[in-house]
């Protein structure tokens, strides 16, 4: 009975000329190991080793200067030379040099930076590139396998794994405690690289790892990566203005409670935009223009994305009264 079984699932074995093991051999043969080499060799080219040098001058007399270097990496967005880093790789550095993965070394230039995602975009002069893949309709999701690319410690390019824990937004208005979270390893010199996913897209510009002011607790497997929409908005307004312009309401503000979704706005900063316009505390603000809102946190991104000066119309539900309030929007105050 088991030879006829095993005749009907294995049709193979019908032929006199094939011997049982060797089916069997063939089988097993055709199984192949999981590997994400793909999705490296596809953006490991676009990830580059950064190296900066701060000559710092000593006040005292006679004092010889001292030269600080630290490392990072960074990301080739752009084939015409602009590579995306974390602020904190190149802050205050006299010398930036970018050193490709096929050994080609290049003096980069400060384009502008964001301190607010730490973020940085340098400009290089060369040609033929490899510009990491990117995916603009791309939705990172929990759970979703994760590749962080990088030059930790100065070892050379390499490549940890591991899933995203929690995942970010994508708005102006955002903090880095709001970034992606993953568990793949971000150590020193893995700040600015890529993370990537399982099909070499990038997902997200490493960051930093999790830390706090108890040295006491064993924290792992925390770790935070800029998401791949914020990263490129704040590429293309670094490039354009050579900083990143935010729009300004000055108000602290929660979600809604009521049966309008929508933020509700808590305390007002004086000579805001806000209070200029007549916004009042307990307003709850249920739609911007043509926005109709879900949350704060998208009043706050619509907010910040406006152009400083631009009048938005807000829609405000206060007590029994429906009111249209047109708010100036300022810049964010240094």
């Amino acid at each position: 009975m088991f030879a006829v079984v095993l005749l009907l699932l294995v049709p193979e074995l019908r032929d006199n000329n094939s011997a049982p093991w060797q089916i069997f051999t063939s089988i097993e043969q055709k199984t192949q190991p999981l590997s994400y080499a793909k999705a490296v060799r596809l953006a490991g080219p676009a990830v580059v080793n950064i190296y900066t040098e701060d000559i710092q001058v000593n006040p005292s007399y006679g004092s010889k200067p001292r030269k600080v270097t630290r490392l990072g990496s960074g990301v080739i967005m752009h084939n015409q030379g602009y590579i995306l880093t974390n602020y904190h790789v190149v802050q205050s550095a006299d010398i930036i040099v970018v050193v490709l993965q096929r050994g080609q070394e290049l003096h980069a230039e400060l384009i502008g930076y964001d301190v607010l995602t730490d973020l940085a975009v340098l400009k290089v002069q060369a040609s033929n590139l490899p510009v990491i893949p990117q995916n603009s309709t791309l939705q990172a999701q929990v759970g979703d396998v994760v590749l962080a690319i990088g030059n930790p410690l100065n070892l050379g390019q390499t490549v940890t794994q591991g899933i995203i824990s929690a995942t970010g937004q994508s708005g102006l208005s955002t903090s880095y405690l709001q970034f992606l979270q993953m568990d793949a390893a971000i150590n020193e010199g893995n700040s600015g690289g890529a993370l990537i996913n399982s099909n070499g897209e990038l997902v997200g510009i490493n960051s930093r790892k999790f830390t706090q002011a108890n040295s006491n607790l064993n924290i792992q497997g925390i770790f935070f990566a800029v998401p791949y929409e914020l990263a490129h908005k704040i590429m293309l307004k670094i490039i354009e203005h050579g900083r990143v312009v935010r729009g300004w309401l000055g108000v602290d503000a929660h979600d809604s409670v009521t049966n309008l979704k929508g933020f509700i706005i808590g305390s007002i900063t004086p000579n805001s935009p806000a209070m200029q316009a007549g916004l009042q505390s307990g307003d709850v603000v249920y739609q911007i223009d043509d926005i109709r809102l879900q949350n704060t946190k998208q009043g706050l991104d619509v907010v910040a994305e406006a152009t400083p000066g631009s009048v938005l119309s807000f829609m405000v539900s206060r007590g029994n009264q429906q009111l249209i309030l047109p708010v100036t929007i300022a810049e964010v105050p240094n």
